[in-house]
């Protein structure tokens, strides 16, 4: 088997289970394309091309790939502002290069699971930028153009991962430095909910935003990595548990830009190549909703624009001190910027936070995620340097408030302008929803055959497609009393139920007032071919510990079936005997229980 001009993963364990080569061969053709590759920007640092010769060596000799190895001789490179014993950690500035002791904690458990580091690739210096051009090692450009960035700050990571030279790499993700490089790459840029992957062994920009993040071919093969990475540490004080959480299984709302806050900067075929997501996404099954984005984008604001710009200088604040002539002049311009930061501003820098947060959460009751342009445009290297400011916050300006608000996200490709020039989007989700975010970004992103990097024709492999996450709940339809707002819905928020969907039954169906019942409750029936309205129901998420309980309390004449969605899917709800309703007062005509008890209250 031949190496494709892009690796990864899932093609790479193809190869070694079919003995077509081995890690020994893959490390010979990784060091062959790292001497050819034109960037010269891209590493910072190496392992020697004999050691790593040798480890390769040294891994097939001590066996193969196992559950225990699930990244057996596969190549991967690190952002170099995440420590990786035997090669220093620089954060692009050579004044500040320093030589761990040991492994970042999520690079221990990557060697352990027998994945080979090829080297430390550059970034915008301590992680400050959007758009690759702030190092002294120089600016790595888009793989597709040399005359144009490669995204920031992890820059040399996308280029690397694009140009075929390693099967993934690290970057690091608080305003979007894993994202924006994805996206004018032609890569997946997967950024999990903050403090999921420990941040032990990495320089921090923000340190209470920070999220190591993968980039790589396809959400399969960066959901693998993030699986081996992941984990609680003990050492990292923003660590967390993870509690992964479910997204609909049918009926998937998603929101999207209005008219009013739509913003591309005269970039109309990234727009164009947006809109032809939302319709890709649309034809999947998903349910689009335009909301408000004006409290994502004052949050997004905040990272710069607020007292966080001070937690950048916090990190590094004794080094720029002594050693500011060695530090980049626009990310120095940053940190001077912060010192006139002062407490009071922190404080309302919060309140200000929590108050969009709380608007924010007005928009997520109305979707399930986010499908947002990765950025609005992408600009050249010279460009970027007449305005570095300016421009690299234009980048920004879909990707900074993912972290404040506690989001998980993954970027994916969306098509190419005809400039050969790529463009991407972006799904976002509440935290941890990573595993089920994942899943829908794969299925969107193979609904668009743009290649891996800079191979165009390549063909996702369909190894790595991940399957639908086993839910931990079951979906109920209520049509009546345990509608939001009615008098038994706490009996479903009580045991855990979140709401999921409003949305409409087949026309078949009708609506009857039971007689005698308290508080008063429907009766639905179904009559197949019946030409009615459709009734509203809701749509809710029960925990399936829970669901027996529930529906064991329900009284005759009710009781769970299937029923049909005016979408054709099916999902439980509630459904009433047929002699129960005989010479009862027939609602059907007002589309649903809600109409009916604001026509009792107007009288």
């Amino acid at each position: 088997m031949k190496l494709p001009p892009v690796l990864d993963i899932a093609t790479l364990q193809q190869g070694f289970r079919a003995a077509a080569f081995t890690p020994l061969d893959v490390m010979h053709a990784v060091v062959t394309r790292c001497a050819q590759w034109p960037d010269r920007a891209v590493w910072i640092s190496r392992v020697p091309d004999e050691e790593l010769l040798a480890e390769a060596r040294t891994l097939a000799e001590r066996g193969g790939p196992s559950a225990e190895r699930p990244l057996w001789g596969i190549p991967f490179a690190v952002k170099d502002n995440i420590d990786c014993a035997g090669l220093p950690t620089t954060a692009a500035c050579p004044a500040y290069s320093y030589m761990p002791k040991q492994d970042a904690f999520a690079i221990a458990k990557l060697r352990a699971a027998g994945a080979l580091l090829v080297g430390k690739t550059n970034l915008d210096q301590f992680a400050t930028g959007l758009n690759g051009t702030r190092s002294p090692y120089g600016a790595p450009r888009s793989v597709f153009d040399e005359r144009y960035i490669s995204g920031g700050s992890s820059s040399g990571s996308a280029v690397a991962v694009g140009a075929g030279l390693v099967a993934f790499a690290l970057g690091t993700d608080t305003a979007g430095s894993g994202r924006v490089p994805a996206a004018f790459n032609n890569l997946v840029g997967l950024k999990p909910t903050p403090g999921l992957v420990s941040t032990s062994g990495l320089v921090p920009a923000c340190r209470s935003l920070d999220c190591i993040s993968v980039l790589a071919g396809t959400v399969g093969d960066a959901g693998l990595v993030l699986r081996t990475m992941r984990g609680f540490d003990d050492m990292d004080d923003y660590s967390r548990i993870s509690d992964q959480r479910a997204l609909p299984v049918s009926g998937l709302r998603f929101g999207v830009l209005g008219a009013a806050e739509r913003q591309f900067f005269g970039d109309a075929e990234t727009e164009a190549l947006y809109d032809a997501a939302v319709e890709r996404f649309e034809g999947l099954g998903a349910q689009k909703v335009e909301i408000d984005y004006a409290p994502f984008r004052e949050t997004a604001q905040l990272l710069y624009g607020g007292p966080w710009v001070a937690e950048r200088l916090a990190a590094i604040e004794n080094f720029a001190v002594s050693h500011a002539a060695e530090i980049d002049p626009v990310v120095l311009g940053i940190l001077e910027g912060a010192r006139e930061k002062t407490a009071v501003e922190a404080f309302q820098g919060q309140y200000r936070l929590s108050n969009l947060r709380r608007r924010s959460e007005r928009e997520w009751a109305k979707i399930d995620v986010l499908l947002l342009p990765t950025t609005p445009t992408i600009y050249s290297v010279e460009a970027m340097k007449r305005d570095p400011v300016g421009l690299n916050s234009n980048l920004g300006r879909y990707t900074n408030f993912v972290n404040l608000l506690d989001c998980c996200a993954v970027a994916i490709p969306a098509g190419f302008r005809a400039d050969g020039l790529p463009a991407g989007v972006t799904l976002i989700a509440p935290a941890f929803c990573d595993d089920a975010l994942a899943y829908v970004a794969d299925t969107l992103h193979r609904a668009c055959p743009t290649g891996m990097g800079i191979d165009r024709a390549a063909i996702l492999p369909s190894d790595s497609t991940l399957e639908r996450p086993t839910s931990d709940t079951l979906e109920l339809a209520v049509v009546g009393a345990h509608l939001s707002g009615m008098p038994l819905n706490h009996q479903l928020t009580g045991a855990g139920g979140k709401l999921v969907r409003t949305c409409k039954t087949a026309s078949d169906y009708r609506l009857f007032v039971l007689p005698g019942t308290t508080p008063p409750k429907p009766g639905m029936v179904r009559e197949p071919g019946l030409p009615g309205p459709g009734l509203s129901v809701e749509v809710w998420a029960l925990p399936k510990a829970a669901f027996g309980t529930f529906v064991d309390a329900i009284p005759a004449p009710l009781g769970i079936g299937k029923v049909t969605l005016d979408d054709g899917t099916h999902v439980s709800g509630f459904l009433c005997e047929a002699h129960a309703v005989e010479g009862a007062d027939e609602i059907t005509e007002l589309g649903g229980w809600r109409a009916y008890i604001a026509t009792r209250q107007a009288h």
